[in-house]
């Protein structure tokens, strides 16, 4: 198979956005139509009839901005008169799990037929799951403990209790959340194990690693080792004969940070005996008190590596680094600037990196891609690329240009006029508005605004005391291309 891979843009905003359609996008391969994600408005984006033909949803963890439209998606599937199938959904167990904790009640009862009961239903009957990536070979699980009681403990996949040699519970009194402190066998540490090892490890995944293969000759498999985001997450890796995509999803990309979360060894602080340490089954604590190391060497290796010979779609902030890759540290990374597209970026942002917006298309062919527009494909060769106010601009350097990009320690910024706070000017640029892939240029006045027909034609509309006017205009970016 080598037709390349479609991603169309259903949204690309941060959570905390003023425009809204956060992170979704759909994928086709051949004939097939995925989502991955599902945080964008749906219903708008796609509408009912486009989601009929949708063959399945894959998820990368549980943030709302990623997974909001999830248990509308499910109601649709269950409620629609022309649909008899259940959602197909593939992720990976453990974020299987923060899904099912965070929808279940918006799921699990409605009314009967004749509405005069409430019924229990079962989240099975909504959805078909599918699990990507390995399962663990060790889980906490809620074990009976005599009648009426529950107690915590830690299972392998044949349901034996882990001992307090190999593994134990640490619930914090601030959460009441449980979390497993694992001990390494190799070098004997206490570690966080689906912090610690990458899907690749045998010693706390299965061999199975649960690759999603479709008849059409593409395979799709979840990706752990460079995603670091606190909750669970996945990446997630689409491949044909020749064409890879990968999503890394909400992460915090970052070679030096990666370098210390192996090699730095840490001392415990478990407030109590070595020996009662020892022994507990369940400890109430910060769980970071007993881990010895956050990452494994091949958990480091792997992320190093992890794309290679791939175009990335790579979530991206400015000033909100704990969980997220920040603009002005793109270069700490292992992402390769010519296979990269930025997304789940701020309302106002100013890139030298290609970025994506909702409503764009794109075709990945082998590792490169281009912009489709109106059938044609274009490559994205600006030198850079700014959104403001819900609309998205290109700009091509030019020493007589009108506006000048600034640099404010790694933060960039451009404008018509100069302000001290603005920062280093490094060059100047011409700017265009895009208007469906189309390039025009950028407007300053608030009484012009450009108009898009049903036909494609773009126009340019001039407001005055009398009303209003247009007059067809031309779009620029082939002759720009040319520059590139």
């Amino acid at each position: 198979m080598s037709d390349g891979i479609i991603l169309n843009i259903l949204g690309d905003f941060g959570p905390f956005s003023r425009i809204g359609k956060s992170i979704g996008y759909q994928v086709t391969v051949g004939s097939s139509t995925f989502l991955i994600d599902c945080g964008a408005p749906l219903f708008q984006q796609i509408g009912g009839h486009g989601l009929k033909k949708v063959k399945g949803l894959f998820v990368t963890h549980a943030h709302d901005d990623h997974k909001r439209w999830f248990s509308d998606l499910a109601l649709f599937n269950m409620y629609a008169p022309d649909i008899n199938s259940k959602v197909f959904f593939i992720t990976s167990e453990d974020v299987h799990e923060e899904i099912i904790n965070a929808s279940v009640a918006a799921l699990d009862r409605s009314l009967s037929a004749d509405s005069k009961k409430i019924v229990d239903i079962a989240y099975e009957e909504y959805v078909d799951f599918r699990i990507m990536g390995p399962r663990a070979k060790f889980r906490i699980a809620a074990l009976d403990d005599g009648p009426g009681r529950k107690k915590l403990s830690i299972v392998d996949r044949k349901g034996k209790v882990a001992g307090p040699e190999t593994a134990k519970i640490v619930i914090n009194p601030r959460s009441k959340r449980p979390r497993m402190l694992f001990k390494d066998p190799f070098s004997g540490e206490w570690v966080e194990p689906e912090s610690f090892y990458p899907f690749t490890s045998n010693v706390f995944y299965e061999e199975d690693k649960n690759i999603f293969s479709s008849p059409e000759g593409f395979t799709i498999e979840a990706i752990k080792a460079p995603v670091w985001h606190g909750v669970s997450a996945i990446g997630i890796k689409i491949s044909t004969g020749r064409d890879r995509l990968i999503f890394s999803s909400d992460t915090v990309n970052n070679i030096e940070l990666w370098k210390e979360l192996y090699t730095e060894k840490r001392e415990q602080k478990p407030g109590m005996p070595k020996a009662d340490f020892e022994s507990a089954s369940i400890i109430e604590g910060d769980i970071n008190d007993y881990i010895e190391r956050i990452w494994s060497r091949e958990r480091f290796d792997e992320a190093l590596n992890a794309f290679r010979d791939a175009v990335v779609v790579h979530d991206i902030t400015i000033g909100a680094g704990a969980v997220h890759t920040e603009y002005h540290k793109l270069d700490k990374t292992n992402l390769d600037k010519e296979k990269v597209i930025l997304t789940h970026s701020p309302d106002r942002i100013t890139s030298e990196w290609v970025m994506s917006r909702a409503d764009k298309s794109f075709i990945i062919k082998g590792t490169s891609f281009y912009e489709i527009v109106n059938g044609s494909l274009k490559k994205m060769n600006a030198d850079i690329y700014h959104k403001e106010g819900g609309k998205y601009y290109v700009g091509y350097k030019n020493s007589g240009g009108k506006y000048t990009v600034y640099d404010n320690g790694g933060i960039l910024r451009v404008s018509s006029k100069a302000e001290k706070n603005f920062g280093e000017p490094l060059y100047k640029v011409d700017m265009y508005e895009d208007i469906s892939g189309k390039y025009f240029p950028m407007l300053d006045s608030d009484n012009e605004r450009y108009w898009e027909g049903p036909d494609g034609g773009v126009q340019l509309i001039k407001f005055n005391s009398e009303g209003s006017s247009g007059v067809p205009v031309s779009d620029r970016r082939d002759r720009l291309s040319e520059k590139g």
